[in-house]
This record gives C-alpha cells, sequence and structure tokens, in this order.
C-alpha cells in the first residue's frame, strides 16, 4: 500500500508539472490556506472574509484550501470553493491561481509561475528561534538541521510580501527566513477583530455557538507544540502536567477552562473526568473569538501572548519546562523572564495562586461584564506589579496592530 502512495503521489506531481507548463495564469483566481490546511482561520480567513465584506468575492474566485472540506461546507461566507488538500483539483488551481494567501508554507514541488503574487502573512511573532536560527532540529520527519534550513530558504524565495506585526518580528523575519522581498508593517489581519467591541449578550451568543455555558466565564488555556512530542511526523502530543483538578477545584463554580490546541497538535485526550469545567475545541475554533470572550490567557511560549496582549488582560505563563525548552529544544529571541507581560509559574499550585492574587485585585478595580471583548487604554485587570511591564509590551509587540490590516491587503493584492 505505502508503494502505491508513492507511486500515486509521483504522478499527481507530475500532473501538477504538466499544468504549470500549459495552463495561463489567471489573476481572478486567489487560493488561501490556513495551518497546513487544517483548519480556516487565521489571517487568511480575515483577509477572505474582508472580500466578502467588500462584495469582491462577485469578482474574483476564490478557494479554501482543506484537508477536511465537509467541516467546513456551508460554514464560510460568500462564495468560495472548497478544495480538497493534494488532490486533482487542488493540483489544478495552484498550478494557475494568480494570488496564494497562506499563513504556513506551500510544499516545495508547488511551483510558483510568472505573475502569481505570494502573500505569506505568517502566524505569529516569534519569541521561539526559526528557521535559519535554529541550532539543533527535534521535528518528526526532518532529516537533518542543513537540509531543513536549504528547504526554508528555497520556500522563502517565492514569497512576494511577508506581514510583520512589530520591528521586532521585522528584523528576526529578515535574519530567520533570509527574506530580502516586501516586508508589510501592518499588523495582522487576524487581529482586527479585537478592536471590535462585544457586548456581554454579544459574547454570550459566541459562547453557545461554541458550545460553551454562556454565563460561566472564561479561561482560555492556549500553549504551544513540543519539537520532540509527536506520533508521527505531521501529529504532534498535547503534552500538560497541569493539574486540572486542582484548578476545577479553585475556579469551577464560577469559570470555565477552554483548552486551545496548537493547529500542529493532534490529541484524542479524554476530557471526560473534567466534564463541565474543561472544553477543548477543534480547529475550526477560530482563536480570535476565543480571545474576545475569554478574561484571562494562560499560555507558555505561545504566539498567542503577542495578539492576546492588545485586550489588555492577564496572561499567565505556566512554562513548567522553562529551562529545557529555552536551553535544548528551541531557544528564545529575547528574555522571557524580563519581558512576558505576567507571572511565570512552573506548578499548577503556583498558577492557582497567581491568578486569585490577580482576580482579587482586578475586581477592585474593573467590572469585566462591561469591558468584556473591548479594546481599551487601561490596564485595570493587570496586577499593579506587571502593569508598567504589560505597557511596554504592547507598544513594542503590537505596535503596528491597528484594526484595519485586511483592507490593506486586499487593496494591495486586487488593486
Amino acid at each position: 500500500m505505502g508503494k502505491l502512495k508513492q507511486i500515486l503521489k509521483k504522478a499527481m506531481l507530475w500532473f501538477y508539472a504538466v499544468m504549470a507548463r500549459l495552463l495561463p495564469v489567471d489573476s481572478q483566481k486567489i487560493v488561501f490556506q490556513s495551518s497546513l490546511g487544517r483548519n480556516a482561520t487565521g489571517s487568511p480567513r480575515a483577509i477572505y472574509e474582508k472580500i466578502v465584506e467588500l462584495g469582491l468575492d462577485q469578482k474574483y474566485r476564490c478557494y479554501y484550501i482543506l484537508d477536511e472540506p465537509k467541516k467546513y461546507k456551508g460554514k464560510l461566507p460568500g462564495r468560495v470553493k472548497l478544495l480538497k488538500n493534494a488532490r486533482l483539483l487542488y493540483y489544478i488551481t495552484m498550478a494557475c491561481a494568480g494570488v496564494w494567501v497562506s499563513d504556513t508554507r506551500f510544499q516545495n514541488y508547488i511551483i510558483k509561475r510568472k505573475g502569481v503574487k505570494y502573500l505569506q502573512t505568517w502566524h505569529g511573532t516569534p519569541l521561539k528561534k526559526l528557521a535559519l536560527d535554529l541550532e539543533a532540529l527535534y521535528m518528526a520527519g526532518e532529516e537533518t538541521l542543513e537540509d531543513y534550513k536549504r528547504e526554508f530558504v528555497r520556500n522563502t524565495e517565492t514569497w512576494d510580501f511577508l506581514i510583520s506585526q512589530n520591528s521586532f518580528s521585522t528584523k528576526v523575519f529578515r535574519q530567520a527566513f533570509g527574506y530580502s522581498k516586501k516586508m508589510l508593517e501592518i499588523g495582522y489581519p487576524r487581529n482586527d477583530i479585537l478592536f471590535l467591541p462585544l457586548s456581554k449578550e454579544m459574547a454570550e451568543k459566541e459562547k453557545q455557538k461554541l458550545g460553551l455555558p454562556a454565563k460561566k466565564r472564561v479561561m482560555l488555556y492556549a500553549p504551544t507544540w513540543r519539537d520532540n512530542a509527536f506520533y508521527n511526523k505531521a501529529d504532534y502530543r498535547f503534552d500538560s502536567p497541569m493539574d486540572f483538578e486542582a484548578m476545577r477545584r479553585a475556579f469551577g463554580e464560577e469559570y470555565i477552562l477552554v483548552v486551545k490546541y496548537h493547529y500542529m497538535v493532534r490529541e484524542k485526550k479524554d476530557w471526560g473526568t473534567f466534564e463541565g469545567f474543561v472544553y477543548p475545541v477543534g480547529d475550526e475554533a477560530d482563536i480570535a473569538v476565543l480571545y474576545r470572550i475569554s478574561e484571562l490567557l494562560i499560555t507558555d511560549y505561545s504566539s498567542v501572548m503577542f495578539d492576546y496582549s492588545i485586550l489588555h488582560r492577564p496572561i499567565f505563563f505556566y512554562a513548567y519546562d522553562l529551562e529545557a525548552y529555552r536551553d535544548n529544544l528551541r531557544g528564545f529571541y529575547f528574555d522571557m523572564e524580563q519581558e512576558v507581560p505576567g507571572p511565570i509559574v512552573t506548578t499548577t499550585e503556583e498558577l492557582v495562586q497567581a491568578i486569585t492574587k490577580t482576580q482579587k485585585e482586578a475586581e477592585l478595580e474593573t467590572d469585566y461584564n462591561k469591558t468584556l471583548g473591548q479594546h481599551n487604554d487601561n490596564y485595570n485587570r493587570i496586577s499593579t506589579k506587571y502593569r508598567e511591564r504589560y505597557q511596554n509590551f504592547c507598544k513594542k509587540y503590537n505596535s503596528f496592530d491597528t484594526g484595519h490590516a485586511s483592507e490593506k491587503i486586499v487593496e494591495l493584492l486586487l488593486k
């Protein structure tokens, strides 16, 4: 069976190469891909929705590449065709589409032709070292560090535009990706929604759509993936020593804990023991919506910290493997212990204490229900110990986010 798959794959690649030679590039066709095709969220989705909002989906033919198109049938607005990843129509469309929009890399065998515009939105401000800056490689399916870097450079050479959220990212991306073309310093389209008001009633409706209890307050737990914790080259494990029972005892009366896996994680964990408190959400759940309905974030080394800080809400860093991750697995671009805008803890007990302390202090100053979902310039929810650091963090890492990135991108790509 494995040999047959290899033969079919080679046949498809040959077919794609032929189509890329025969079909003319069509500037009216736009392809979108999010998270390697695992979902339809993030900046590509935000850009697509702006095209629909402006009525441009009537003029342009839009395609969304997905591993499981059936999951999204009838769920995307506008006139969009859902393409099954790595199937016949996918190769035909990629061979002639005039505009590509993605937040991850296309495979290097996908040939970019003259006349094609390729917008790489990427998927976050980097805390962890990337690409050419890596000193060791633990990812599943990669042969050697040298091969990985060589393939990465081949890929970035096809990008025409790359989005940056801040000056820090611009510098890192140019260095880590070996990227020298147009950098769009406009913030992330996926964050535009964070600048829109959200009433308590609207938040409750969003919770209901996600299958969450509308009246409960939300804690969001969104850790990153571990390069060396995987089932196979495509599926990574959800490894967390958090004591979920202790979290339920401490906060279960008032809160639920929403667990959002990284898109690289494929986990079948049984959460039945914590039913009514822990709510895992799938790939199709847009994390920007989860930001809006949550009142605090628990993460580790994920770039979600940069996006979430736009809302000026508490962030807690459950970094149980900080030294191993920083010193052996990835390495960081900045001193996490000096810069992150919230307490770093290594045990569930410390996490409970940090959240409890912050909540008591913040509730003296802020009515959560009045400010839920709103982007504002006050930092009353933040512990006084971290308030100045939080302000400095926002100035440095989300200075380009204004709520208008999507419309700027559409103007650039389709003018």
